[in-house]
Parts: C-alpha cells; sequence; structure tokens
C-alpha cells in the first residue's frame, strides 16, 4: 500500500484501494490539506467550455460536498428552515435522493441577536463527510444525522440540545471528522451566551456518546469563537487531535479525549482560517487576520514557549485556510490578494492581489494552486517561488464554499448550482 493510501486508511478508519483519486470524503479531502493527489484537474474551462455538468440546489450553503466515486453528498438550508441532505450522481448531475434531517431555527443565544447567522453563511456550513458506505451531516442548529447510501437513516442526534446552546457569534460551522469507529465533532465559542466549549466523539454507527471533553482556553467574548475543523496528527505512530481556536491550539487523544499538549501564541481574535498540517508542523492563522504562525506539533503540557517556529505578519486571510506545496505556503486574503511565505523560514516570497475577495480555501493540484473569489472568478497559478499566473476563469456566479476534487474534475459549489468542470465518466 502507498503513503497515500495509507495516510486516507489511518483518517478514515477504513480500507482503501490503491486508487483514491475519484474521492473527497470530507471538508479539505482525503488528507484534510486541500490538495488533489494525483489529480490531472482542468486548468481552463467557461460557463459552457469543459463543464461536464452544472445543476441547480434547492435553497442554498456553503459547505463542500463530499464524494464518494459516483456518489456526491451535498447539504443544503431551503427557505431559512428546512435543513436537507442530497445525493447527487456524480456522473449525470441527477438528484437520487435528499432527505430532510431538520427544520427550525438555529438554537442560538448569541450577544449579536437570538438564532442569527452572518450574511455569509447559515445553518448549512458544516460539511458532510463519507466513508464510502455512510454519510454523516450536520447543520448549525445542532442537527447530526447518519444515513446510508441508500438514503435510509441510520440514527439522529441533536448537540446544541444534548449539550447546550450555540452561543458562537456568527453561527456554528464546524465540519466533523472520522477516527477509525469515531465521529467527533466540536464546538468553540463565546461563554457569556450562555454556550460551553467542547470536543464530542460518537460511535459513527449508533450515535452513542463515546467521551465528551470541555474545552478551556481561558478566552472571552468573541475571541471564544473558532469556526474551524480538526485533524488527526499522527506523532511516532500514536495518533492526536488537533483542535484549534480560543487563542489556543491544542491536541487530545481520540480514544479518551484527554488532553495532550497545547500551544498558545496567538492573541487575536475568533478563528475562521482552519490549520494545516503538513508533516510535523501546523500552518495556523490567528484570528482576524492576524499573524500566520508555524508550530511544531506535539509535545507535553504547554509548548508555547518550545514550539513556535515563526510567524509572518503580512496581508494573512480571515477565512481561507493556508495550503503547502513544493516548500511553500499560499495565502488568499479577504481583499483578493494571494500570498506566497517560505514554509520554512516565514518570510515572504511574493503577494499580488488577484481578485476582488476571496473566501474560499484555495486547491492545490499538480503542481498548481487554484484561488477562486467571491465574484466567481478562479485563478489558476503556479506553485512556485515567481508568480506565473496560468489562466483565469469567470462563471458569474459568487463561491463562498471551498471546492472538492475527484476523478479529475472540479466540484464547484456556487450560491445556487453545483459545477463539475472536466470530464463525466
Amino acid at each position: 500500500m502507498n503513503l497515500f493510501a495509507l495516510s486516507l486508511l489511518l483518517t478514515l478508519g477504513q480500507p482503501v484501494k490503491e486508487a483514491s483519486t475519484d474521492i473527497w470524503p470530507q471538508w479539505r479531502g482525503n488528507t484534510n490539506d486541500s490538495v488533489a493527489h494525483g489529480q490531472q484537474l482542468p486548468i481552463k474551462w467557461s460557463k459552457t467550455e469543459n463543464v461536464a455538468w452544472k445543476t441547480p440546489l434547492p435553497g442554498w450553503g456553503t459547505s463542500t460536498p463530499a464524494i464518494w466515486r459516483e456518489a456526491v453528498f451535498v447539504t443544503t438550508q431551503v427557505n431559512d428552515k428546512q435543513l436537507l441532505l442530497l445525493r447527487i450522481d456524480s456522473r449525470t448531475s441527477k438528484i437520487e435522493w435528499q432527505r430532510e434531517v431538520g427544520t427550525g431555527e438555529p438554537r442560538r443565544k448569541g450577544l449579536v441577536g437570538e438564532n442569527r447567522y452572518h450574511d455569509e453563511h447559515n445553518m448549512a456550513s458544516p460539511s458532510p463527510i463519507t466513508d464510502g458506505k455512510h454519510v454523516w451531516a450536520h447543520f448549525g442548529n445542532g442537527e447530526l444525522a447518519c444515513y446510508t447510501f441508500a438514503g435510509d437513516k441510520v440514527w439522529q442526534d441533536n448537540l446544541s440540545k444534548k449539550h447546550g446552546f450555540y452561543s458562537i457569534w456568527w453561527g456554528h460551522a464546524n465540519s466533523p471528522i472520522l477516527h477509525g469507529d469515531l465521529l467527533i465533532s466540536v464546538c468553540m465559542q463565546d461563554p457569556k451566551g450562555d454556550g460551553k466549549s467542547y470536543v464530542v466523539a460518537q460511535d459513527k454507527l449508533t450515535g452513542k456518546q463515546v467521551w465528551h471533553a470541555e474545552r478551556t482556553t481561558g478566552a472571552k467574548g468573541e475571541p471564544a469563537d473558532s469556526y474551524t475543523t480538526p485533524f488527526i496528527f499522527h506523532n511516532n505512530g500514536q495518533p492526536e487531535l488537533v483542535v484549534f481556536g480560543g487563542n489556543v491550539l491544542d491536541a487530545y487523544e481520540p480514544a479518551t479525549g484527554k488532553r495532550l499538549w497545547q500551544c498558545k501564541p496567538f492573541t487575536g481574535n475568533r478563528v475562521i482560517s482552519g490549520p494545516t498540517l503538513v508533516g510535523d508542523t501546523v500552518y495556523a492563522v490567528q484570528g482576524m487576520k492576524g499573524p500566520l504562525f508555524a508550530i511544531k506539533a506535539g509535545g507535553k503540557d504547554d509548548t508555547t514557549k518550545s514550539n513556535v517556529l515563526w510567524k509572518y505578519t503580512g496581508a494573512t486571510p480571515d477565512a481561507a485556510c493556508p495550503v503547502f506545496v513544493n516548500g511553500l505556503v499560499f495565502l488568499a486574503n479577504n481583499q483578493g490578494t494571494a500570498i506566497c511565505v517560505d514554509a520554512k523560514t516565514g518570510t515572504e516570497v511574493w503577494k499580488e492581489r488577484l481578485g476582488d475577495a476571496f473566501r474560499a480555501t484555495p486547491l492545490v493540484a499538480n503542481g498548481n494552486v487554484y484561488f477562486f473569489s467571491k465574484e466567481g472568478k478562479a485563478i489558476i497559478v503556479r506553485a512556485d517561488r515567481k508568480l506565473d499566473v496560468v489562466s483565469r476563469v469567470d462563471i458569474d456566479e459568487d463561491i463562498m464554499a471551498s471546492p472538492a476534487a475527484a476523478s479529475n474534475s472540479l466540484f464547484i459549489r456556487t450560491k445556487n448550482h453545483l459545477w463539475r468542470i472536466g470530464t463525466a465518466k
């Protein structure tokens, strides 16, 4: 088994075949870093050229599709209240089934108003996740459900009802992850809004709680809020669940919820941009466009003094996650500027305004970095120390959701449609 297939097995806890380029099972893909390994993605398209299909979606949302070969899973919110999970055929764009997971307002008691969301997202912000047999969908009112690929409901729970109101200021958006037989969810939020911050693990096939750990960071007000998704770091063969928010990067034992270490050089506000793991280094952007930090993962107790490698204080993102390729870290900030930073030193290599605004996390494939702007443009650049724009594309539809890639195709979710760019096979 190659290293890529082994990585996927460890992440999802399921047997995989050698060829895994036809799946994108979770937020940020197979290896949770927005890298489309081994895929030859299109670099040129238009509204009509090189488009396999474009299908309208009921309602809207900003979650990323989860893909397992011919099955594409999308969550959406209709008429401000109906929360749906859809299965779409990746070859034909046909909606094979849709299920209503829940209805109703988000259960919130935030300081900016009860049941309020930021205008740029809604309750269909957490991304679904699949292991090839089942799919799990989570929504911003706490609804969490497991379905078979045939659309049969296996179990359903509501984390907000079970563990307390969501008090996060602009609406809950954290996506769950899988580790072995566990489905792990996080909630990081302002305690003043009558909410609690925690990490919880459930049996993925029954929904039964395996463990629950309160997550205390000392942050108060909006700086306690985080919209990020955790990931698994394999520390000398031992898995560690890494979580970022509340001005703290910390890790937990996935089997028990025991906190292993924490690193806290951050002094910023709420965090939207999620961290990226490369080897044993985490690249994390402090909230509200603060510095980009490189932090060595692992250790014991408080690692702040020993594990911070460098920080970059340039024009960092507020929303998009960092991506890594060829020894470089690429950033896409809210004002439409792309930044290239040396991954070893934190030195800025180049910076250029490429679009009007970036919200989606860039995607890496075949030596290129794909930037997607809010106004519907894609700007593809070489993953190089010299800025080299490969192509520019405009589909003229708002892009807020981060893209997915499978079977040498791009899956781009816009405000009203799901696009497949490439050849449908």
